[in-house]
């Protein structure tokens, strides 16, 4: 296995080769937007952020701040060894509907008490999804959930290759 080469950093910028592992939470300063179905979903300056070494960000946000009806039970469950037992939910706007597009961790692990009450939903099949005015783009791959932006540089887990990073 070949670890990857970091990306330059350039002013502004951070690599996430210099994020922790276990991963850390921190306060996010910025409004985070997303948009299905022509429709605002959520609109909240209320964020905190998940840091993981090679991971994009990860954004949490409060379910109390979706519009009503927006996020629903989806079948099935997942386990992560640092922030504990996480439920699916689908999400709803604008008449569409994307199957398990979102996540959270109902009773999270100790360091990750902020999780609560919290959710972060996958980038892929949202209109858009904003941090600060920039639409993000998804993490590569199908099974990570982090947002790129331009302010974060990779080389960043889920291309081709990175399955032992």
């Amino acid at each position: 296995m070949r670890h990857p080469v970091p990306d330059p950093i350039g002013p502004g910028q951070e690599s996430v080769w210099e994020y922790p592992r276990p991963p850390r939470v921190e306060s996010v300063a910025g409004r985070v937007t997303i948009t299905l179905g022509g429709e605002v979903i959520v609109d909240t300056a209320d964020v905190v952020r998940v840091l993981e070494t090679s991971h994009p960000p990860v954004y949490y946000l409060p379910i109390a701040d979706f519009v009503p009806g927006a996020l629903r039970d989806a079948a099935g469950s997942s386990f992560c060894e640092f922030k504990g037992a996480a439920r699916y939910l689908d999400v709803w706007g604008g008449g569409q509907v994307r199957e398990r597009a979102a996540w959270n961790y109902p009773q999270p692990e100790p360091g990750y008490e902020a999780l609560a009450g919290r959710v972060a939903v996958y980038a892929q099949g949202m209109d858009a999804c904003t941090v600060a005015g920039e639409t993000v783009v998804p993490q590569p791959g199908k099974f990570y959930g982090g947002w790129v932006t331009s302010w974060v540089v990779g080389p960043f887990k889920g291309v081709p290759g990175s399955m032992g990073w």
